[in-house]
């Protein structure tokens, strides 16, 4: 199970938003690039990284600060946010990003996701985020007729390297994961299924790592992590246990 931190950037600074609001927002940091190497000391294996403005604008708006973070790190790091062409996918790959996430494009143009997924394989996931189950676009700011299910199913046999789930609701409110809706989703599919939304505490990371919920590739964490409420050397010891016990090694 793989812990992703995320960077929000709005703005150039690493922020968090209140269930996808933009006029909702905590600063965390001003230094995104310092806090993805503070990330990085202590021991996480992948960055989340997500460009709001660019979410919301249809383009990249925070490329000063991606690249200042790819340029501070080296761990993989996967881009959401503003990526809506193939150009624009090239480029961020280009620049030493693990992968690229894809979320209203898969809803308004789902062939080019499977022409990027030709292009560079394993390098192309799809972004599901989800209010009240229908899959929210344009930043959230505009709700599609599509359930998260039957826009997964669209990419099954498209080469996807990993599905990335967010309900909407649980994000930056800390009320834990919706592992229900996650791990049905995650059992729909063939692709993995990434958590996203709501992770508030060590119980959370527990609950993943329950036999039933095993199924998920892993989660993303946000605002627990900046406000102290989940610590990340027992998140991570944890899974290190954990994962240490599942191969036989302990």
């Amino acid at each position: 199970m793989i812990l992703f931190p995320a960077i929000d950037l709005k703005d150039g600074e690493c922020v968090r938003l209140r269930q996808g609001d933009m006029d909702d927002v905590t600063v965390f940091n001003d230094d995104p690039a310092a806090q993805a190497r503070a990330f990085e000391a202590q021991g996480f294996e992948w960055l989340h990284i997500v460009d709001l403005n660019g979410a919301v604008e249809g383009r990249p708006v925070n490329a000063a600060a991606v690249e200042a973070i790819l340029q501070a790190i080296s761990i993989p790091a996967q881009l959401g946010g503003g990526i809506r062409d193939r150009a624009t996918i090239d480029m961020w790959l280009e620049k030493g990003l693990a992968r690229v996430i894809l979320g209203t494009v898969a809803v308004r143009n789902p062939e080019l996701v499977r022409e990027a997924c030709r292009a560079h394989p394993g390098r192309i996931a799809v972004g599901i985020d989800a209010r009240e189950g229908r899959v929210a676009i344009e930043g959230w700011g505009e709700t599609s007729d599509l359930d998260a299910v039957t826009l997964a199913r669209r990419f099954e046999d498209a080469g996807v390297a990993a599905i990335i789930y967010t309900d909407i609701a649980r994000d930056g409110v800390l009320q834990g994961l919706n592992l229900e809706s996650t791990v049905a989703l995650a059992r729909a599919v063939s692709i993995p299924v990434i958590a996203s939304g709501g992770l508030a505490s060590l119980d959370d990371i527990r609950a993943l790592l329950r036999p039933e919920n095993a199924i998920l590739e892993g989660a993303i964490t946000g605002r627990a992590l900046y406000d102290g409420r989940l610590d990340a050397d027992e998140a991570l010891a944890l899974i290190a246990s954990h994962t240490a016990r599942a191969s036989g090694d302990a």
